[in-house]
């Protein structure tokens, strides 16, 4: 199963609380600056709960970009390590942005979300409308480009797992056919095309 690493910018965000990251496929790291003195106590408890699976690093001298660099080495340093992670930079600062394109140029997993409930794997378990699970959906298969399934029982497969099977097939069938109503699928012969709309 894919790890999500989250890697907090404390300097530039700091959470107050991590329930929505319970779940033992997150690993947390949260990068505290040299002259950060003080942890939300909140936040201290959550993380202390999460037992190894979170750590803190407090990095070293000051300067532009210093905390930005000692995520970069951590990313590098993991990915060595878990070829399948899946990176969450959390963070407002769009400079991780070049660093995000140039990781996936070599198909390392990354994003960078201002939140923590931003996170598209958070967000898509926090799906509870119709309207949020469609774009969910569509959120995945734009992410997914030429890879996205190309039969109707792999789509609707690909939804289960999207969803942590959390969905019955009756609903996969209803949001199924949301999708083909909206005319972002069309399904001949059980063959699946898209067109799906502009992010």
């Amino acid at each position: 199963m894919r790890v999500n690493y989250i890697l907090i910018d404390y300097e530039n965000v700091q959470p107050t609380v991590l329930n929505l990251l319970n779940e033992q496929t997150f690993k947390v790291l949260i990068f505290i600056g040299a002259n950060q003195t003080k942890i939300n106590i909140d936040l201290a408890i959550a993380l202390q709960a999460m037992g190894e699976r979170a750590e803190y690093i407090k990095i070293d001298g000051t300067g532009s970009n210093a905390l930005d660099f000692h995520i970069a080495f951590h990313i590098g340093r993991i990915s060595e390590k878990d070829t399948n992670a899946y990176f969450h930079i959390i963070s407002k600062d769009t400079g991780f942005d070049p660093l995000i394109r140039h990781l996936k140029s070599r198909k390392i997993y990354a994003i960078r979300s201002k939140e923590i409930s931003d996170i598209p794997v958070i967000k898509v378990s926090n799906a509870k409308t119709v309207e949020e699970k469609i774009s969910a959906i569509i959120m995945n298969l734009r992410e997914r480009g030429n890879a996205r399934p190309r039969t109707l029982v792999t789509l609707s497969n690909s939804i289960n797992s999207l969803f942590m099977k959390q969905v019955d097939s009756e609903e996969i069938s209803s949001l199924v056919g949301e999708l083909q109503r909206r005319d972002f699928i069309c399904v001949t012969e059980n063959k699946v095309s898209y067109t799906l709309p502009e992010p």
